[in-house]
């Protein structure tokens, strides 16, 4: 079993959740995987997060809060991920530091909670695939896929599905629609999509549309098995693989507030003048000058603008 006797003298919050781990550990409530080393993914998370900065260039270490960088580092320990390994990254949102599991991460807690060495593949399905599947007993089965290269974009997106490879079971497929995956973005309080229903060009959902899809169907068929464990050694890592996604969401989108809440939409309002006296101004034409035009009898009151507060967005519901 892996301990984390050592703590770290590189920063208290690092040896501090070191000590954490270690405690968790002695008390029984947390089994880390066989090969993982919290010391050496500690190190490594903490020589990324002094490269990390927020979107204003300003280090994340300084502007974010002790209590977020420790739960950010406590999350990643006790789901056995490692940043050197791109199984997690550290996002800062104002001043939290959230801990944000990528593709691979997901598939190592998955792999840890069944306790097999087999990890889940998830593919997306593009137009023009020869993509067959079967319901066997409620279950579905891939038996067809065959894909062409030139079918290979995002636009061509039809959808995706993810096999996960339980010992001593079937394999479980999961398969989404295109349509389904995208209900499951609009779930997220970081609404992806525009008030037109596109894609926002600047998304992540956009730039990266197939990694995004895949990590969407794989998080579906995962959570089943995550959801259904019955290891109490294993609640620790449960707890907190729902609540470093609830994290991620909620400073994303507090962060989003924030920056709306910033800005404000200028409504002029225009009065009509008082003198009904007035005089036409002609356009100007190329190469004339403004001592040419006619001015106004009369001088209208200037126009006065009041500011008014940006709405903040709506909530909205957890994300698949």
């Amino acid at each position: 079993m892996a301990t984390a006797e050592k703590s770290i003298a590189l920063n208290p919050i690092v040896d501090n959740v070191a000590k954490q781990i270690s405690a968790l550990q002695s008390e029984g409530r947390l089994r880390l995987p066989p090969n993982y080393s919290p010391e050496n993914a500690l190190y490594s998370a903490w020589l990324k997060l002094q490269t990390i900065t927020d979107k204003n260039g300003r280090p994340a270490l300084q502007v974010c809060t002790k209590e977020s960088i420790t739960n950010a580092l406590l999350d990643m320990v006790i789901q056995g991920l490692s940043p050197a390994k791109n199984q997690c990254y550290f996002i800062p949102y104002g001043n939290q530091l959230v801990m944000q599991r990528s593709y691979f991460g997901t598939a190592c807690v998955t792999m840890q909670v069944l306790k097999t060495n087999r990890p889940p593949v998830a593919a997306v399905i593009y137009k023009g695939d020869e993509f067959e599947y079967v319901v066997e007993a409620g279950n579905k089965k891939v038996t067809k896929h065959v894909q062409r290269l030139e079918n290979v974009k995002k636009e061509n997106i039809i959808g995706a599905y993810c096999t996960i490879f339980p010992p001593n079971h079937e394999p479980y497929t999961e398969i989404m629609t295109i349509e389904q995956i995208h209900q499951a973005w609009r779930q997220s309080k970081m609404n992806p999509f525009d008030e037109k229903g596109n894609l926002r060009p600047d998304s992540t959902h956009a730039k990266f549309a197939e990694e995004m899809a895949k990590r969407t169907v794989l998080n579906r068929a995962c959570k089943m098995f995550i959801n259904s464990s019955d290891d109490s050694s294993l609640d620790l890592v449960v707890e907190s693989f729902y609540r470093s996604e609830e994290a991620a969401e909620e400073a994303a989108f507090e962060q989003e507030v924030a920056a709306n809440a910033n800005q404000e939409f200028i409504e002029a309002e225009w009065h009509e003048k008082e003198d009904e006296e007035s005089v036409e101004v002609q356009e100007p034409v190329d190469g004339g000058n403004e001592s040419t035009q006619e001015k106004p009898a009369a001088k209208s009151e200037p126009a006065r603008a009041e500011s008014k507060p940006m709405q903040q967005p709506k909530r909205r519901g957890p994300s698949f």
